[in-house]
């Protein structure tokens, strides 16, 4: 039963092109110290791979085989076979200091022509599934199709990097970062999911196709999260995230709806600020992080909404979206808002898969 929980997973993998996409995921992201080699020694291995000889790597190899039951040989001949992906470490190095944020910018990537007619004909096809994930889950069409069209163009960008490799790479050499540690903790874990994944599917696990981070298939799922939130919402018997769209829908609206998501509470509102933007009591509002703690009573000294459709009885965040040199952008966000931050952690993106769900929605009208 597990292989064929995979198994279309992994047919449409091994067909996926080389271009990638991926929307900065980092679940949702020294060096010497981790190789038990000189310096000159340690590039000569990056080069080629040669992972099973890395100390941080045996280690992780008794782990799994503590853990999991595996044998040292089996792991020892996997990590002989995985390579090292200079292209994903650079990916994952932060952009440089100084250039402002601008949302503007961002979402002109996301909400464009193409995406907007490749999203009317994904919701024209796929009507069926999206009524049947809101009527299951809660989440309504337009943010699946929103998330979807923002991570993969439905499908046409899944990536094209062996996930192995980038796994590997990146849980023993994440570049040099103030949250390393951590980054690669969280990769080490993905890269035990990658392997029991595939373990549980008897299938080999280099066949596994996805981004430069090891995001899988059109929701661009971690191996973690298909472990635990993908589902065979097509009732076929298989879970496909790549070469299944209503596996996928189904997937997405199970992850949201474990991550928070409320039926019919609305996503979030423009706000006007109440205070000059230096103020002490807007930094605090701001600085609560991805969650909604403010009633909207509390928040009418900070920032107001001029939507009356805005609940009373309901509870917001204050979101800022930066525009570079020009305004910057203050929403209410809700508890779904903040839902969709926890698929990406990131206004932006969480903003961008709104909006996007919201003009598609619009156009399909027209």
């Amino acid at each position: 039963m597990l292989k064929g929980v995979y198994s279309l997973i992994i047919a449409a993998a091994l067909l996926t092109a080389g271009e990638v996409h991926a929307t900065g995921k980092k679940h949702t992201k020294k060096a010497a110290a981790n190789v038990a080699t000189s310096a000159p020694a340690a590039k000569a291995k990056k080069d080629e791979g040669h992972f099973e000889q890395w100390k941080e790597v045996s280690s992780f190899i008794s782990e799994m085989v503590s853990k999991h039951g595996y044998t040292e040989a089996e792991l020892k001949t996997i990590f002989k076979q995985a390579k090292y992906i200079e292209t994903a470490r650079q990916l994952m190095r932060p952009a440089p200091a100084g250039k402002p944020k601008n949302w503007k910018a961002y979402r002109a990537r996301f909400v464009e022509p193409y995406r907007i007619e490749a999203g009317i004909a994904f919701w024209d096809k796929y009507t069926d599934a999206l009524a049947k994930a809101e009527q299951e889950y809660g989440v309504p069409p337009e943010i699946i199709v929103g998330l979807i069209g923002v991570e993969t163009i439905f499908g046409k960008q899944t990536g094209g990097f062996r996930v192995m490799d980038v796994l590997t790479t990146l849980a023993f050499d994440y570049p040099d970062t103030p949250t390393r540690d951590m980054r690669m903790q969280f990769f080490r874990d993905e890269l035990e999911n990658m392997l029991l994944m595939s373990r549980e599917a008897s299938l080999d696990p280099f066949v596994f196709k996805g981004s430069y981070a090891g995001a899988i298939g059109w929701p661009q799922f971690m191996p973690g999260s298909i472990r635990k939130y993908a589902v065979d919402f097509d009732g076929d018997g298989k879970i496909n995230l790549t070469d299944s769209p209503v596996d996928a829908i189904g997937s997405v609206a199970h992850y949201l709806a474990v991550h928070g998501w409320k039926r019919n509470l609305p996503i979030a509102f423009p706000a006007t600020l109440a205070l000059n933007e230096k103020s002490e009591q807007l930094n605090t509002a701001l600085g609560k992080g991805l969650q909604a703690s403010y009633q909207l009573q509390d928040l009418k000294a900070i920032a107001t909404t001029a939507s009356s459709e805005a609940p009373t009885n309901i509870q917001y965040g204050l979101v800022d979206l930066q525009n570079g040199n020009d305004a910057t952008e203050y929403w209410l966000a809700t508890e779904n808002f903040f839902a969709i931050t926890l698929y990406n952690r990131s206004y932006f993106y969480a903003m961008s898969v709104f909006d996007l769900g919201r003009v598609i929605a619009a156009a399909r009208q027209k």
